[in-house]
């Protein structure tokens, strides 16, 4: 797996200052993306055990609300497993700190259903909220808080994984 950009004070992708993992590789190609150098897969750097261990130190201080994965694709099968060793050392590391993934998948169309993404149940139960939904330009909102179309939602994964049924998160 490649990564684009690790970003250690991140206040855009979640709540309150979080450390965020840009990964390399996007199969959705979705027009107007912001982030559409990471469509190739081996764009940027690869990801070593020293990035593990740069991201695991970049989430010490109190200050980091937690982890934000986005890219490129996180879901996309190429990425899972680095992306699944990453979040199971945070969640051992910092248990009270949270995951966010941004995804352009729908998570009942394309990560539930058998779980067709390979890796995707494991990576989701590592995961408290995933924004889904490929970026729309003529949804484009900038109004919208963390993400960037109106189509995209806002998914609390545990309480949707327990349920059955999608939860959206409330701040």
């Amino acid at each position: 797996m490649y990564y684009g950009e690790l970003k250690k004070r991140d206040i855009a992708n979640g709540p309150g200052v979080r450390v965020s993992l840009f990964v390399s590789g996007c199969t959705h190609h979705c027009p107007g993306c912001f982030n559409s150098e990471t469509w190739n897969f081996h764009y940027g750097k690869p990801f070593t055990e020293e990035t593990v261990q740069e991201v695991i130190e970049a989430l010490a201080p109190s200050y980091i609300s937690g982890l934000t994965l986005l890219g490129g694709e996180p879901m996309e099968s190429q990425n899972q497993s680095e992306l699944i060793r990453l979040v199971r050392r945070v969640r051992q590391c910092y248990p009270e700190k949270s995951v966010w993934c941004f995804s352009g998948y729908t998570f009942e169309t394309d990560l539930l259903p058998q779980w067709r993404m390979d890796q995707a149940e494991s990576l989701l139960s590592y995961i408290d909220v995933l924004v889904d939904g490929e970026f729309i330009q003529t949804q484009k909102n900038i109004s919208l808080q963390f993400r960037g179309s109106e189509n995209q939602r806002i998914i609390c994964v545990p309480e949707s994984l327990k349920t059955g049924k999608t939860i959206l998160w409330k701040p």
